[in-house]
């Protein structure tokens, strides 16, 4: 994943109305309409969340007769999974050094 691709899946996942779309389409396909439904905002805006989804590869389009359902595109939350992977390995060893130095510094003062 280039760095532009991660910084346009994070900026779409920013937003909490994006976020609940994704966790809406996570259970499967829906209509634009369906998707709306839920949220005190017009079509339009729900549009637009959708194409700041849709750009950021999050989700797809297709049509089916009168039916354009959206899809989840999991990949790129993968992708971000994987990134964020590599920190939380870093803040984990930072942490288990700090419990360590912590456990040192006890042992010190229960042995003066």
């Amino acid at each position: 994943m280039t760095t532009d691709q991660l910084s346009a899946t994070f900026a779409a996942l920013a937003d909490p109305t994006r976020r609940a779309i994704l966790a809406r389409l996570s259970t499967g396909e829906a209509s634009v309409n369906e998707l709306a439904e839920p949220f005190p905002v017009s079509l339009q805006a729900v549009s637009k969340h959708l194409k700041v989804l849709e750009r950021a590869g999050l989700i797809s389009r297709s049509r089916t007769a009168q039916w354009r359902p959206c899809r989840l595109e999991a990949a790129p939350l993968g992708e971000v999974a994987d990134w964020v992977e590599r920190y939380r390995r870093f803040w984990e060893g930072s942490f288990d050094r700090l419990e360590a130095h912590l456990a040192e510094l006890q042992k010190g003062d229960q042995d003066e």
